[in-house]
């Protein structure tokens, strides 16, 4: 009979293990991006993107970092407005959000939100909101994304525009405040930290 027991526990840790091989484990680990002026906890290893933004007859610099996990893309988008375009800020941020929104079919009276903060270099904490949005479905998969917007104005540096963000694409349509609410996707958000 004891046998029996090892053999059955035997099959039920290699079923344990085939079952933690299948699914990725989440690898944070805190990316320094100096160029762009931030810390952030990644669940794995970002790639990077740069290119050009045109806006207004100027080519505004835009890099990107993420990473993709099974079923969410992990972001930070940020945009470099020299000390002679800093007033290009609130109108490029508008742009931005809007974009995003109308993509959402929302605007800012309707999406849903949440209050937050982050963290700056000095330790203060400031505030910020979330938006949760659920894209228009296409059929076959659903997104729906958190995502939340930091602007900060750096003396004799310009401003900085940071869109931090998680895409999810699965089959059936999730509650996004409440999906985006787990530990996984709070510790990306909350461990964002312009310098």
């Amino acid at each position: 009979m004891s046998k029996r027991i090892l053999k059955k526990f035997g099959v039920a840790l290699a079923f344990g293990f085939l079952l933690s091989a299948c699914s990725p484990k989440l690898d944070w680990r805190t990316v320094q991006s100096p160029q762009e002026d931030y810390s952030a906890l990644f669940p794995g290893k970002p790639e990077k993107i740069e290119r050009k933004l045109p806006y207004q007859n100027q080519e505004i610099p835009q890099t990107l970092e993420a990473v993709k996990i099974e079923d969410d893309i992990y972001s930070v988008s940020t945009i470099h407005l020299g000390k002679d375009q800093v007033a290009l800020a609130p109108k490029l941020l508008e742009q931005l959000q809007g974009n995003l929104l109308n993509r959402a079919n929302a605007n800012f009276e309707n999406a849903v939100t949440e209050d937050a903060s982050y963290q700056a270099a000095n330790r203060q904490r400031l505030p910020t909101k979330d938006y949760f949005l659920e894209f228009k479905s296409t059929g076959a998969i659903e997104q729906s994304m958190r995502v939340r917007w930091i602007t900060r104005i750096v003396p004799d540096n310009g401003a900085w525009i940071y869109q931090i963000s998680v895409l999810h694409t699965a089959p059936a349509r999730v509650a996004a405040k409440q999906f985006f609410s787990e530990e996984a996707y709070s510790n990306f958000f909350d461990e964002f930290h312009p310098e």
